[in-house]
């Protein structure tokens, strides 16, 4: 038998004494990390306001010691220490005895206690050594390595992004990050159980590899099942082994086989359909241990091999090619203690409501948690898990070769059972820095983690996994011969954009697969004034400016201001108009990619979360608001798209159907001048397959000329437009309409009746009630048509006030207003 108890009370902790800010014995949350207990103690300023964050620089350069107690009963073979998650460099001691020392954030880690543990009262400490002195002992041992960040993240297995990023605040303490638990158990336990789960020819194979830790040399036998999935079942197993594991032995390969089994399939293709994995380990007729996870039965592949045209980067699922709309994932919170399953469950959900249907977890935070994995199961939500490492040099000396070995191992087993988890990826940017961003000069002979991603890891994905496909980068092109960003071959990270050019210049790409692409704006209103207490309010305020990490953020914004959108009036057009360019560009870079369907498989926004206040290429911003870019987001990834794209001097609609169904009907579209009138009218017949593509070359007769632009009707996809000039050189009309404002369940709808042409009309509620929700954002309605914009608040429902507000500047919104 075995019992298991979480420890999370009553800890302290306690920091340097020398160190600015005086620490003793303050409270301190388990799961959690340091700067969210100085905060929650008062002892320092909220780092995510004005610029608090600078003034955190000693916590990274700081000991901090966590101190708790327990009291233990009884006797037991086993008695263990179990901690999921220690950031980062910690020595673990039980009443005075070193129980061992640690230095890995990605790793789980276990320690036996029996010499230490006593009757009754135990006191319990974990003490941290300042990530900064251990990384910067390490670069100096092993000489420096190129680093985006002038950081030593690269020296320590912590997450990079925990020094900073071009989005995030450095924070980089400590703490007891995911829970710790004492477990005692006699005779044997379960050391680690890993699911291989596959189809073959129709039959679902569930291979369970099962490793022991005994106390006694005593036979014990394996009981394993998989039970029926909850939604269908019956509570009955639908396959059993018992299998005998001798004494002297501590491993058995236990297979079971289910007939016909539902599959489990991606958001948009079908059911996930799970099943209950379990193994107890039996003495006699008593229960020592229990394992039991949710499991999936579906394929997956990867096609790279080359074709005519490069080398594509197809994810098929169940033997069926899966288009990729995807999203990138930062952690959500800079202070992890922040982040539970609640939250997550919110993110993902908003995710899935954007019609996404991939989420990349990025190699500069964190192997995701079990349950954003266990989340993404439930809503078929495919993810990609990058291996942690980001934009920088690693050294592959000791003792970090056998710490990426002991953490890549504990990951893949401890992902195995989810079949969310569809592919692994050796890096983010490395093998793209080590080609273009000056590295291999500075670097000489010396390491920078080639060997990690060619080698080590792809060796140990096929050991422990063997089930998922894995790829040494983002971006890759499939081979070392070729630049790792090859547009034509594999994947890629498109940034030029961003950095250099007009965000229209997206259609000069035809890649085979995005991983990355974003532009920028900043959060929501409600979310900014949270951030920032500055007044006056501007765009290059001071602390406006320290929530801008980008280099020369302010500038690229400008100049996509600059190219498309009026002169900027005020704090208010220029919220309004960044984030409306935010969403353009976004929009626009996904239509281009989906329109050159199948030769494109997928693309990859950079990103859908924040981890704080700030000004940054999030949908969602740190204060979990919607930003307008979210929208565009569900317009681009429609099952059904329309989009109008230039082909030479001509025109050309494509028409993209990702639903399962084929799509039998007509589309209107209108060629009208600046004031919204009708000039020119035309009608296409539809017949595209399901998961199909069409492209129809428009008349020249159709074309819009200077000043004109087309629109397709209000159906069920969204609106498609194609303007001839840009808002700052269109001669619109000034914008003008009337509102209605009604009461509804749960809030408020607003009903907008154009009068003129009205440009990505918005209605900003956050302004009136920070938690307010708005069901759309980004509508372009001609004269006389209209829009209901449904507002959940009981706050502006309740007030006569507030509701008027909903239908004047700066609330209500419209490019031309």
């Amino acid at each position: 038998m075995s019992a298991k108890r979480t420890l999370h009370e009553d800890w302290t902790v306690t920091g340097d004494p020398g160190a600015p800010v005086a620490v003793t014995a303050t409270p301190a949350a388990v799961p959690g990390e340091v700067v969210a207990d100085l905060l929650a103690a008062g002892l320092i300023s909220d780092p995510y306001t004005d610029g608090a964050e600078r003034d955190l620089a000693w916590v990274g350069r700081s000991d901090w010691t966590y101190r708790t107690s327990f009291d233990h009963q009884g006797d037991w073979d086993g008695i263990d220490l179990v901690f999921d998650g220690l950031d980062t460099v910690a020595r673990v001691s039980l009443n005075g005895t070193v129980l061992g020392e640690t230095a890995n954030m990605h790793r789980r880690y276990r320690f036996d206690t029996r010499d230490a543990i006593r009757q009754g009262a135990n006191e319990l400490e974990v003490h941290f050594t300042a990530p900064y002195t251990y990384a910067e002992a390490q670069r100096d041992r092993l000489g420096d390595r190129p680093n985006a960040y002038p950081e030593p993240g690269n020296f320590i297995r912590k997450a990079a992004c925990d020094f900073g990023w071009d989005w995030g605040p450095n924070l980089a303490g400590a703490g007891i990050w995911r829970p710790v638990r004492l477990e005692c158990w006699d005779t044997a336990r379960i050391e680690e159980v890993v699911p291989r789960v596959s189809l073959e020819d129709g039959i679902g194979v569930v291979e369970l590899e099962v490793r022991l830790k005994r106390a006694a040399e005593t036979g014990v036998v394996l009981e394993c099942a998989i039970g029926r999935n909850s939604a269908s079942g019956d509570g009955h197993f639908v396959a059993e082994a018992n299998v005998q594991v001798p004494a002297g032995s501590d491993t058995a390969t236990v297979r079971l086989e289910v007939d016909a089994p539902e599959r489990w399939r991606p958001h948009g293709y079908g059911r996930r359909t799970l099943y209950e994995a379990t193994v107890a380990v039996v003495a006699g007729d008593e229960v020592l241990d229990s394992w039991e996870r949710r499991i999936g039965f579906r394929t997956v592949e990867l096609d790279t091999e080359p074709d005519a045209d490069g080398r594509p980067y197809r994810l098929k699922v169940n033997g069926e090619p899966v288009w990729i709309k995807g999203v990138n994932w930062i952690p959500d919170e800079a202070m992890s203690g922040r982040i539970d399953p609640a939250r997550i469950e919110r993110r993902l959900r908003q995710a899935v409501a954007a019609g996404v249907n991939y989420i990349r977890v990025w190699g500069g935070g964190v192997y995701e948690s079990e349950a954003f994995y266990r989340i993404c199961d439930g809503l078929g939500l495919l993810v990609g898990q990058d291996f942690a490492f980001a934009c920088a040099a690693y050294p592959e000396e000791a003792p970090f070769w056998s710490e990426v070995e002991a953490e890549a191992r504990d990951n893949l087993a401890r992902l195995a059972p989810h079949p969310s988890l569809v592919t692994w990826t050796g890096n983010n940017e490395n093998l793209w820095g080590w080609h273009d961003w000056n590295w291999q000069d500075r670097l000489g002979d010396r390491t920078w983690g080639a060997g990690y991603y060619h080698d080590l890891l792809p060796k140990l994905v096929a050991e422990v996994d063997g089930t998922r496909p894995y790829w040494p980068g983002s971006p890759y092109s499939g081979t070392r011969e070729l630049h790792p960003n090859e547009q034509a071959h594999g994947t890629v990270h498109i940034w030029d954009v961003w950095n250099e050019l007009d965000y229209t210049h997206y259609r000069d790409w035809k890649p085979r697969f995005v991983a990355e692409f974003g532009y920028q704006a900043p959060p929501t209103w409600a979310t900014v004034r949270r951030m920032v207490t500055d007044d006056p309010l501007t765009a290059d305020s001071a602390a406006m400016l320290w929530h801008q990490k980008a280099q020369n953020g302010q500038a690229k914004l400008q100049r996509g201001l600059d190219a498309h959108l009026p002169p900027v009036r005020d704090f208010d057009d220029w919220l309004y108009y960044t984030q409306v360019n935010q969403a353009r560009a976004i929009r626009l870079g996904l239509e281009r990619f989906r329109s050159l369907q199948p030769y494109c498989t997928g693309a990859i926004v950079w990103q859908l979360n924040d981890c704080w206040p700030v000004t940054s290429w999030a949908a969602i911003d740190g204060e979990e608001r919607l930003k307008p870019l979210w929208y565009a987001l569900r317009d681009a990834f429609a099952e059904r798209l329309v989009t109008f794209q230039p082909h030479g001097d001509g025109l050309n609609m494509v028409v993209v159907n990702d639903a399962a169904e084929a799509w039998n009907g007509v589309i209107g579209f209108w060629k009208c001048n600046p004031e919204g009138r009708i000039i020119g009218r035309a009608l296409v017949q539809l017949e595209i397959d399901a998961r199909d593509t069409a492209v129809l070359e428009l008349e020249p007769g159709a074309i819009p000329k200077d000043g004109e632009f087309l629109v397709t009707g209000r159906e069920d996809f969204p609106r498609a437009a194609w303007f001839t000039k840009e808002d700052k050189d269109m001669d619109w009309p000034k914008a003008r309409c009337t509102t209605e404002v009604a009461v509804a369940e749960g809030g408020v709808a607003v009903t907008v009746h154009a009068e003129s042409v009205l440009r990505d009309l918005c209605l900003f509620a956050d302004r009136l009630d920070p938690d307010a929700l708005v069901d759309k954002a980004l509508i372009t309605l001609l004269p006389g048509e209209h829009a209901t914009f449904t507002v959940t608040s009981d706050a502006i429902a309740a007030s006569p006030e507030l509701r008027q507000a909903l239908t004047a500047k700066p609330v209500l919104r419209a490019v031309n207003d």
